[in-house]
């Protein structure tokens, strides 16, 4: 008797690791072997085992395995679970999996015994009759134990003695970028030592995998934070494995690794974070089957002045570590305000407390002090005046925006956060939603925070939905301040404002949202629609926002390649799919869905509700798709039909690959005519391009003149002086090459890098190359040369058109254009190079210099030496006739240069100049030498020989 009770106790405690990992042990060797019905009831159980399978009265579960594809940030997820009743009786198995809230559940089958049960959604009614099959079993509940961001789905069955059953979830979701990354979440909680574990995902971006990591398994209470302490590495028994497109991660643990995470059989979510290659362009636009999605996550970008107000829920309630927690996480916040960023802070219970009153205050090191001892000495009493608080907040904001000559690019927001429901003051739901949203008037946004389990989540919800906000949930025993500071690292970097995407009308419809009123630093803008013009060969895009002080248009033109499918073979996870499954299309229902629940979430009146249910319930009943207007009901199949298999049925991958359109805004392929082909820029000759030749043209002369510039490799020329007057100057970097066979120069040099200063009306720089051009007036720019983009500011206007030439603007008396020199195959004396045009220099003083810049006001005359050596000027009209004679000479500035009749190809060769060349590194034609021209950095402003200075 002493003997039984020491084993009941050895093996029913988990203080002893030695006896829990013998039992371990004893399981995997047991159940890694394939079961079938027969061979359960047949094998021979050691006497140790039946003892504890006698204490173990639920079906054991013998096998628990996830398999995911995500195919350009849409998911794809089958759960597959089996159970075992080796009992001698009729047992209860559940089934529970907890899953993303924002997923949509695709399908469900269940096999017990000699059964298989399908699942059908179906539009939900009022009233749902009783089904036989509810004596077996109880039907599925994709709602049950909502917790924060996840919801459980739990089916309960009998299973018969001896006998197994097996269960198969597929859901579908979009990934969300949160803070620079991509996380995708699979809860591991088989609730018990399962002997054959494990977790399949299969990743395929095509733009670029970059930035993969699996951090070590969550458990609930750190869920939903993207910043989990300690991240080092993987889970045990973790593998990863990945391409520059393609990934592939395993977590195949064995009984024995499972009990030293968790004896108990909750092991905790298993993450995988990624990002893809991005940059400022148009973004990533995908085609497929008639549908598209357009990603936009720009980079580079520096960040909009915020006008935030917190406002803080400091009642009663909050007592204790919801309190301290929160004052933690303000404290950070504080710290993470920029310079040009106002602020102030509400705190509300039955009372409202302003910490500075009718104002918001600059960020300073006095004002970030005096804050903290504001938010430390905050006390929880009262009630909760949740009306009150945002109309106090939503007047101190308005108010500062209208009689303030703040930043018009600054965004404005409120962050409110509290624990429970309103108890003073208004308490109606429905008059809290209308007044806050009379108060906004739609000026700024309102991010709500709810904390507990009291909180009115829906009410938080909509006021965000309302006021283009967003809300966080966090349960009570959770971190709330590292929450509530993840919360806000992903609000708190503003990069764009007034962000619209379009696309032509006559070729696309259905199109989600494509106005956004701000884009967050780490976050992704997402798009999608239907094509309708089939016999288009391109989709053209356009993107404006708002950044800083400047406008910025991005277009491109993204190829449509309707003949060619490009299947994929042995692309890990996506052998042997089955059904044809468009992931694009499906990400366009996914959204649709989405933007419908929440309109209905929105709106008040009863008619438009019952609009957008029933256009939501169709939409997801032809998806497949289980949402709040649908529901999931189990059918029992015929006969002879066959248990539900394992395979993983995977998203068709009809155009991954060559086809998989875009991938950043790719440009059209050759056949396909970009829009601003069919005008080319009218500019004037004068330039200086090529290996450098300069070509100067005189319009009122009716003539041009050209010349060469034999520098050395890293040299710096000054172009275009004029510093002191416009506040402009442009120097031009050499790249050297070799010279080419039986050519006269010793090696080639060509322009790399184009620098334009300006100083007037604001210090800026841009810094052009043959692949990228930064912007600085305050605030670096990156901007891609192979997209097109406008961008504009007071003073400035920089318009790329891809891959051919780029036109600088500045306070529209000042243009320049730089053409850009791509070589698909050089030779080894090419380089991509570029070449540099002046447009319009009506804004330069007559006082510009520079090796362009000195004949700009200046007029140049024309002199003949006729054969007894007599010297005449030469009329406007004669130059024809002079083409021949090689004595020509040229006045400028009282200086005599000989010049020999040539011509010159500009404008990337597509159009031929005549001009008069003058030899020797133009000399006597320019002042001083060449060497007098010599910048000693990109930034160097100095206006006159030997003198240097910096912007």
């Amino acid at each position: 008797m002493i003997l039984w009770l020491w084993l009941c106790w050895g093996f029913s405690t988990s203080a002893g690791q030695p006896d829990s990992e013998l039992m371990a042990r004893y399981l995997e060797e047991e159940l890694m072997a394939d079961y079938s019905i027969m061979e359960q009831v047949a094998r021979r159980v050691p006497r140790q085992a039946k003892f504890l399978q006698r204490l173990e009265t639920r079906p054991r579960m013998s096998e628990f395995s996830v398999k995911s594809t995500i195919i350009s940030r849409y998911a794809f997820t089958t759960v597959s679970c089996t159970m075992v009743n080796s009992g001698s009786e009729a047992r209860e198995g559940v089934f529970e999996m907890q899953i993303p809230a924002a997923a949509f559940i695709s399908n469900f089958t269940m096999s017990i015994g000699n059964k298989t049960y399908y699942g059908e959604v179906t539009g939900k009614e009022k009233k749902h009759s009783s089904d036989d099959k509810t004596k077996h079993k109880k039907p599925p509940s994709p709602t049950d134990g909502r917790e924060n961001g996840y919801e459980t789905f739990k089916a309960s069955v009998f299973i018969p003695r001896k006998m197994q059953a097996r269960f198969l979830l597929h859901y579908e979701e979009l990934l969300q970028r949160r803070l620079g990354k991509y996380e995708y979440t699979v809860s591991v909680r088989p609730q018990q030592l399962v002997g054959r574990l494990r977790v399949e995902v299969n990743i395929l971006e095509n733009s670029g995998i970059v930035s993969l990591e699996v951090p070590p398994l969550r458990n609930s209470k750190h869920k939903g934070n993207g910043k989990v302490e300690g991240d080092v590495s993987p889970p045990p028994s973790t593998v990863v494995g990945h391409t520059k497109t393609l990934a592939k991660v395993t977590f195949n643990p064995s009984v024995v690794e499972q009990t030293r995470i968790a004896r108990n059989g909750i092991l905790g979510d298993f993450i995988i974070r990624y990002d893809v290659n991005r940059e400022l362009s148009v973004g990533d636009v995908q085609i497929l089957n008639g549908y598209f999605v357009h990603y936009f996550a720009p980079t580079d970008l520096p960040p909009l002045p915020k006008n935030v107000i917190f406002v803080l829920d400091s009642s009663a309630s909050m007592v204790g570590t919801k309190l301290k927690q929160t004052k933690e996480a303000l404290f950070t916040i504080l710290q993470d305000l920029r310079p040009e960023d106002h602020f102030n802070i509400i705190g509300f219970s039955n009372r409202i407390k302003v910490w500075q009153q009718d104002r918001l205050v600059a960020v300073t090191p006095n004002n970030i002090r005096d804050a903290k001892k504001y938010i430390h000495n905050m006390s929880p009493t009262g009630g909760t005046n949740i009306n009150g608080a945002l109309q106090t907040g939503a007047k101190l904001l308005n108010d500062y925006i209208a009689q303030n000559d703040i930043d018009a690019r600054s965004v404005s927001l409120i962050i409110f956060l509290t624990d429970g429901r309103p108890t003073v003051g208004e308490t109606q739901s429905s008059k809290i939603l209308s007044n806050t949203k009379d108060a906004i008037r739609d000026k700024f946004c309102l991010f709500t925070i709810g904390i507990g389990n009291d909180v009115d989540h829906k009410l938080l919800e909509r006021m965000a939905l309302e006021n283009c906000g967003m809300t966080r949930h966090f349960q009570e025993d959770e971190d709330a301040a590292s929450h509530l500071k993840g919360f806000y690292d992903e609000i708190g970097t503003p990069l764009l404002s007034d962000i619209r995407v379009d696309y032509p009308e006559d070729n696309v419809e259905q199109v989600t949202q494509n106005f956004f009123p701000n884009y967050f630093n780490g976050s992704e803008i997402i798009i999608a629609g239907k094509l309708i013009n089939h016999t288009s060969d391109s989709l053209h895009v356009e993107v404006t926002a708002s950044n800083s002080k400047k406008y910025i248009l991005l277009k491109t033109d993204v190829a449509i390649d309707l003949p060619s499918r490009n299947d994929i073979r042995g692309v890990p996870g996506l052998e042997d799919g089955k059904g044809d499954k468009n992931y694009i299309e499906r990400a366009w229902s996914y959204l649709t869905i989405k933007e419908l629940l929440n309109s209905r979430l929105k709106s008040d009146d009863n008619q438009e509700k019952d609009y957008l249910m029933q256009k939501a319930k169709s939409m997801a009943l032809t998806y497949n798709f289980v949402t709040p207007f649908t529901v999931l009901k189990m059918r029992e199949a015929g006969l002879h039909s066959e248990p539900p298999q394992e395979e993983f049925i995977s998203p068709s991958t009809d155009g991954i690959g060559e086809k998989l359109q875009s991938l950043q805004g790719h440009k059209a392929p050759p056949g396909i005519r970009r829009q601003e082909d069919k005008h080319r820029i009218k500019i004037s000759k004068t330039s200086a391009d090529g290996d450098p030749h300069f070509v100067i043209d005189f319009p009122s002369s009716k003539f041009s003149v050209c010349f060469n510039i034999d520098g050395e490799p890293g040299d710096i020329l000054r172009l275009v002086s004029d510093h002191k007057e416009s506040g402009v100057t442009v120097n031009g970097q050499l790249i050297g090459a070799p010279a080419p066979p039986n050519g006269h120069k010793k090696h080639r040099t060509y322009f790399s890098t184009i620098t334009i200063l300006s100083n007037k009306p604001e210090r800026s720089y841009l810094e052009i190359t043959p692949k990228r051009i930064i912007l600085d007036d305050g605030e670096r720019l990156l901007l891609s040369c192979d997209r097109s983009a406008v961008v504009r500011s007071s003073s400035l206007q920089v318009s790329i058109s891809a891959n051919s030439n780029i036109t600088v603007t500045i306070q529209d008396t000042i243009s320049f254009v730089i053409l850009i020199h791509h070589y698909k195959k050089p030779a080894p004396y090419q380089r991509d190079h570029l070449g540099f045009y002046i447009s319009n220099s009506k804004g330069l003083s007559s006082d510009s210099h520079g090796l362009l810049g000195q004949f700009l006001n200046h007029e140049v005359k024309l002199l003949q030496e006729s054969l007894n050596t007599s010297r005449q000027q030469v009329g406007q009209n004669h130059t024809e006739a002079l083409k021949p004679n090689p004595t020509n000479t040229l006045k400028v500035k009282g200086r005599l240069v000989p010049v020999v009749w040539k011509q010159r190809r500009i404008y990337n060769g597509q159009e031929e100049v005549d001009c008069w060349f003058a030899k020797n590194n133009a000399d006597k034609l320019i002042d001083g030498s060449y060497k007098d021209y010599l910048a000693s950095h990109p930034f160097d402003t100095g206006t006159s020989f030997g003198t240097i200075n910096s912007l």
